[in-house]
């Protein structure tokens, strides 16, 4: 997939409210929301109905359900980074990968967080760290 589709395509929800579980440009939605709307985007409908999910980290009935969603509908990726890959990121110490985001550029990141709704940040040192998996949305 052509990596400037999927950085406009995410910098449209720029702005929309942090909502947990939801995924609707302007409304709200979490990190894995913001994915689902731009995969939305990208081919028209989601992949699979979501199941409930929990927003705290300790959530251990979904540990590494992130993950495996995404081996499942994206294409890993190595090598350098590149806009519009999605990255995976362990927060808390935990193993496994809990928040996700898409690149815009080497140094930048957009992603839905508590409190800060949808924003493109800097990917910082702290942040690239916690990186535990890169991908990229297949072709249309």
């Amino acid at each position: 997939m052509n990596g400037e589709i999927v950085v406009v395509a995410a910098r449209q929800w720029l702005g929309t409210p942090y909502r947990h579980q939801a995924a609707t440009l302007g409304a709200g939605c979490d990190c894995l929301g913001l994915l689902r709307g731009v995969w939305r985007t990208l081919y028209g409908d989601e992949p699979m109905v979501m199941p409930p999910y929990r927003a705290d980290m300790r959530d251990v009935a979904h540990a590494g359900a992130l993950e495996a969603a995404a081996e499942r509908f994206l294409l890993p990726v190595g090598g350098q980074l590149q806009a519009g890959q999605v990255l995976l990121f362990r927060l808390n110490g935990m193993a496994a990968a809990k928040h996700c985001g898409i690149l815009v550029g080497p140094d930048r990141f957009i992603h839905s967080q508590e409190r800060l709704g949808v924003v493109e940040a800097s990917l910082t040192e702290a942040w690239a760290r916690r990186i535990s998996g890169r991908f990229t949305f297949p072709p249309r």
